[in-house]
């Protein structure tokens, strides 16, 4: 699975179907009852998002898909039994939500609105046809506020087709969509007859949520994990990170998002990246935020990193194969001044990655709560992070199989302020993608940041190490290697 832009995905013509509710099963759900079971803390905070904005008329791009190839001709009905078979093994993707006079409801519909049928959508001859069509229907369809919040469709042709699952985020996170695809192609291989492994039991995200919310009262403001997140702030002004080069943006402006991919070693490289972290002392994960803590320094001039990260918490239960969102926050801070190799900033990377993840033992909420009332946050909290992410998609289910090795993952793009990162590792390679403003200053600055970063990772794979103050730049911004003149670009 490659994480890309939804600009990128390119499938092969062919006949467009869709796969809806049949009239019954829309009675059916209309006529849900509501569950008393809470959105979980970020579902709440999104669905409140995306009311206000539906609210203002604003178009819906907070919805997150997947595609993938699948060889042999479609066999629609088969495809519909698999449809049904993954909605009923998710509770969650049952439900939808109501935002009325600030009050969040949640409705969870029986098995029997897991009913589906496949409709002709006609076909496309460019990609333009295909991006804009596919783009339309994300937007109206993948939404929380009725049922159901997500889209299955299918570009059919000969002897192939391509199959694409899309949700509103408030029934997925990043974790669900690298399940999701694998799942619903062993759903599909059962029905016609093919044997695949195992797929375990699913844990329910509405118990998740509930659980959550349980949870967070057990931390009060004297818990050592909000202590620690209270220390973080006052060490960095009470500020939350944000991206250290300019974007071109005024304070509280954002602006439409463009998606920045960038290739950063192969699978050797990386190979050689991952045992120069354990060498000192680190884990690849940590070693990302070394690198990066680095890049700060020398080209922002930051001696002490901070940032937030995303951790996932499906060990919290039966959560493993389960679709929903299923994430906390923690911070990540060390200080970089004074060490003056790779080696020396991830053993103190790893120290701060591990003290994260204690601390994200409580949910971010909780926390937040706890900052906003003793003033340790104030304006600052409805300021979103610069974020940065590492996932290891070589352990997740299904890899190394057809759907997955040929999967794209891909989110809507609305606006941001941040330029934050994703950088994952896969069989074949480790790479970054990033969501930056599309500003002329912001793809500047992020060009000049990515490829400095990869300097460094190229360094540490290479070497086994990375001096700090060994790469500069020039006039143009350009990085210039010092020690090593036979460095040559990938």
């Amino acid at each position: 699975m490659i994480i890309t832009a939804l600009s990128n995905w390119k499938p092969k013509p062919g006949r467009l179907l869709e796969w809806h509710p049949t009239e019954a099963a829309l009675v059916a759900a209309r006529a849900a009852a509501v569950h008393p079971a809470p959105a979980s803390f970020l579902q709440e905070d999104h669905l409140r998002a995306t009311a206000a904005a539906a609210a203002r008329g604003d178009a819906h791009h907070a919805y997150t898909g997947v595609a993938t190839e699948i060889d042999g001709s479609l066999d629609a009905d088969a495809l519909t039994r698999a449809v049904r078979a993954y909605v009923l093994r998710h509770e969650g993707l049952r439900c939808w939500f109501e935002v009325t006079d600030s009050v969040l409801t949640r409705r969870l519909g029986s098995d029997s609105v897991a009913s589906f049928e496949p409709t002709d959508a006609g076909t496309f001859a460019t990609d333009a046809e295909f991006q804009n069509y596919v783009r339309a229907r994300f937007s109206s369809e993948a939404t929380a506020f009725e049922w159901p919040g997500f889209v299955v469709g299918a570009v059919e042709r000969d002897s192939d087709f391509t199959l694409y699952y899309g949700a509103d985020h408030a029934f997925t996170d990043g974790g669900s969509q690298a399940l999701v695809i694998s799942e619903l192609a062993d759903l599909y291989a059962l029905e016609i007859g093919e044997s695949v492994p195992e797929l375990a039991e699913a844990g329910s995200h509405l118990d998740y949520a509930i659980e959550e919310r349980a949870l967070a009262t057990r931390y009060g403001p004297t818990a050592p994990e909000i202590v620690a997140w209270k220390e973080i702030f006052q060490r960095n002004e009470g500020k939350m990170p944000r991206f250290p080069l300019d974007l071109g943006l005024a304070e509280g402006e954002k602006a439409p998002v463009r998606i920045v991919e960038r290739y950063l070693l192969d699978a050797d490289a990386t190979a050689s990246l991952d045992r120069a972290c354990k060498a000192a002392g680190a884990r690849l994960s940590s070693g990302v935020f070394a690198a990066v803590a680095i890049a700060d320094y020398e080209l922002a001039g930051r001696a002490d990193y901070f940032g937030i990260t995303v951790l996932s918490t499906r060990h919290l239960g039966d959560y493993g194969q389960s679709q929903g969102w299923f994430v906390n926050f923690a911070p990540v801070a060390f200080p970089v001044g004074g060490a003056s190799t790779f080696a020396a900033v991830a053993a103190r990377a790893h120290e701060a990655f591990e003290k994260a993840k204690q601390i994200s033992a409580a949910p971010v909420h909780a926390v937040l709560g706890a900052l906003a009332a003793d003033g340790t946050l104030g304006s600052e909290l409805a300021v979103s992070p610069n974020m940065l992410s590492y996932i290891d998609f070589r352990w997740f289910p299904g890899v190394g199989r057809p759907a997955d090795a040929r999967a794209e993952h891909f989110t809507g793009e609305g606006s941001t302020a941040n330029a934050s990162m994703w950088i994952n590792r896969d069989a074949d390679h480790f790479y970054l993608c990033a969501q930056v403003p599309d500003t002329a200053v912001a793809a500047e600055s992020v060009e000049r940041y990515h490829a400095h970063l990869q300097r460094v990772f190229e360094s540490v794979a290479r070497t086994g190490d990375y001096v700090i103050g060994s790469l500069t730049t020039d006039a143009t911004g350009r990085p210039e290697e010092l020690i090593d003149a036979g460095h040559h670009d990938h």
